[in-house]
This record gives structure tokens, sequence and C-alpha cells, in this order.
């Protein structure tokens, strides 16, 4: 899929909560509700002034049908329409841009959430999974994650200590996040050396954290009035690869790449890495450099260089590892790049003006969207 816009929609504002890897004293509607107020503040704008809520959630995760329906009021959609994309919530992006893009709307309110603690993310893993041939042999996600990595890294020559840079890169990263509940470096040896999927070892799993995001866009004639640094979406583009792990690309993401060239498309962009910024989603470290790979951002089997001086600066929030918000990881991401070409406090980056943003969802990153921001100079 991939969305040629009519009219220019920007990114007005947005916030998220804490990621913790448990919020026992906070229940979803007090996360969420944290967030679309946060996003509202300084804007001027009000909730009646928003013409539509987008959120994206689980009921899985939530352990209720139609659970979206108990958090209307925290969201801000009481009789305003609503609608629920069973997906990471960069998906619920680009479905607010297009609602705006083809005139229908001025306003979007896109809010995503969920609180894994209180799951069993094994079992909303596998509950994705075909149930007669792949979900009876014991497949889950972190063994799905440990075969990719064995076939990457036999096909790029690397060993799984060399991962060990890409993880160490990203919880120093969160360390430095105030929003990212991450006080030092993790220094169990365990956590570092012990195999939970051979080759990878915990550190190079994602962490499932607690939270909620929420972004404000709008049409082109209010975020001229309320936003002094509107961050403009430029493009986007979507795809989804095999369902059957078995009948995927051993170690490349060609859905991701496919999601990447519709969005530079459209955004009318050449270079993957001509952008400022690139926030990236994964389940595990091979997969952050698959990722990296399929965006353009690295020649295949060389994600590693991803991480060096020329190109984007990748992942300056810490990324999905250290933080991994199932159903919201990607939109945190689109947040996090916002909120630094808008030079909000707390996250200025100097010289900042494009950042490159991807989600993915489905079992063992089946689906991937990308989204294209950019401010004026």
């Amino acid at each position: 899929m991939e969305r040629t816009p009519d009219r220019r929609v920007a990114v007005v504002n947005s916030a998220q909560t804490v990621l913790s890897p448990s919020w026992s004293d906070r229940q979803h509607i007090d996360l969420i509700s944290e967030a679309v107020t946060r996003a509202l503040k300084g804007t001027g704008l009000r909730i009646d002034d928003v013409d539509f809520v987008i959120d994206s959630g689980s009921d899985f995760l939530d352990g209720r049908s139609i659970s979206n329906c108990g958090f209307l009021g925290a969201m801000g959609a009481h009789h305003k329409e609503e609608s629920r994309v069973e997906e990471d919530g960069l998906w619920a992006l680009t479905y607010a841009v297009d609602k705006i893009a083809g005139g229908s709307a001025s306003v979007g309110l896109v809010v995503a959430y969920s609180k894994p603690s209180e799951s069993d993310v094994r079992a909303y893993w596998t509950g994705l999974l075909e149930p007669f041939l792949q979900r009876p042999v014991g497949l889950d996600h972190e063994s799905a994650a440990g075969l990719y990595a064995q076939r990457y890294l036999a096909a790029a020559g690397l060993k799984a200590d060399q991962l060990r840079a890409v993880s160490t890169r990203a919880w120093e990263a969160a360390v430095a996040n105030p929003f990212v509940a991450a006080d030092t470096v993790p220094q169990d040896d365990g956590f570092w050396n012990d195999d939970v999927a051979s080759p990878l070892r915990a550190a190079d799993l994602a962490r499932p954290v607690d939270g909620a995001v929420a972004v404000l866009v709008a049409n082109a004639e209010v975020a001229d009035r309320v936003s002094a640094r509107p961050v403009w979406i430029t493009g986007s583009g979507s795809a989804i690869d095999q369902h059957f792990l078995g009948a995927r690309a051993a170690d490349t993401l060609p859905a991701c790449a496919h999601a990447a060239r519709a969005a530079l498309r459209t955004a009318g962009i050449d270079s993957a890495r001509s952008f400022d910024i690139a926030e990236v989603s994964a389940t595990s470290t091979v997969g952050e450099l698959m990722v990296l790979e399929a965006l353009g951002l690295a020649d295949t089997y060389h994600g590693l260089d991803a991480y060096g001086a020329d190109g984007p600066r990748v992942n300056p929030s810490g990324g999905a590892l250290p933080a991994d918000v199932i159903m919201a990881t990607g939109l945190v991401r689109l947040h996090e790049a916002a909120s630094r070409l808008a030079g909000r406090t707390g996250y200025e980056t100097e010289g900042a003006r494009t950042a490159l943003v991807h989600g993915t969802g489905g079992f063992a990153m089946q689906n991937h969207c990308v989204v294209t921001l950019g401010v004026r100079s």
C-alpha cells in the first residue's frame, strides 16, 4: 500500500508516558489520559476541536473483546468518530493522514498503547500463528528470532558476540532518555551471555514495556496556525510478508524494503541515507540490522555500518530493544523523531530537518510501515 497525498498533513504535537516494564499502579485509562492531555497541551486546541480519534491496541493483550470501548473517554472519543486499528500505531497514523489529506477532516488524534505486563506475551505472539502446522511445533517469537539470527549471522559472516554492540548502543541511549525506565545499562552477566534462543541472548531481544503515546495531526491551515514548527508527513508506505515463516526470505526483509521504496517514492526522495534521523523498530538485534538494510541505510549483511558517522543518526531514543510497547512502538518512534525535528524542549537535535520512521508488526516482523517526515528549513 502506498499513499499519494492530495493535501499537506503535519504532526502538530505528540506525547508519550514513561515506558516501564510494569505500571502496576496505573491502568490503561491513566496512561492514555496522560498521553492525550500532554499532546493537546500548548497547541491551543481542545478535544472538541479534534474531528476523529484512531487508536491502536490489542484485544488479546488487554484480555477482553472490543477493549478500546472501555478507553474511549480517556482518548477523548466520546460522541466522536472513532476507529480501531489492530496493529502498531504507525499504521493508525497513516490512516489518520489519509482522512485529513482526503479532505474529510481537519484535525485527528492517534493513540496507541499496551500493558504487556498484564499479559502472557508469548501466548500473544503464538496466537498469531496458523494453528495446525506452525503453532503445534512450539514455534514462538523468540525461537523465530533465533532462526532468523542463525541464518543472518551465517550469511553475514558475523559472530553472536558482535551483536552486543547493537544492544549496548540501544541501552546507553535509553538510559539517556527520560521517557524510558532504564536507570543504567543492565549489568547482569546472564543477560548478556546466556542463550535464550540460540544464538540470541536476552540482551538481543526487545524488552516488552507498558505505555501509551498520542499524536495530534492536522491539515496545513490548522498546522500553520497552532504550531511554530509543524512536522510535515511527506511520504508513507506499508507491506506485508508471507504468513508462514518458512515461506519468507531467510535473512532479509523484502516487505520492509517494499514499504521503504513506496515511502521514498511518495516523498520524492532518492536515498534513505539522506535523512538526518532514522527511528526504527525491531524485536531483536538481528531484526534491527535487517531493518536498517531493508530501508537502504546499509548494504545487505552490513547493518552494523549504519551506526557510523555517515548517514542518519539511528535511534537516538534507544529504539525498540530497551522499550517495546507492543502495538505502539512504531508510533513512539514517530513521536521521538517528530519531537527532534520540532526542536521540543529536551529533544533539541541541531540541524535535523528530515526523519525516516519505521514500525513493524505481526509474527516475527511480518508487517512493515515506513513514514517520512520533514520541517521547513
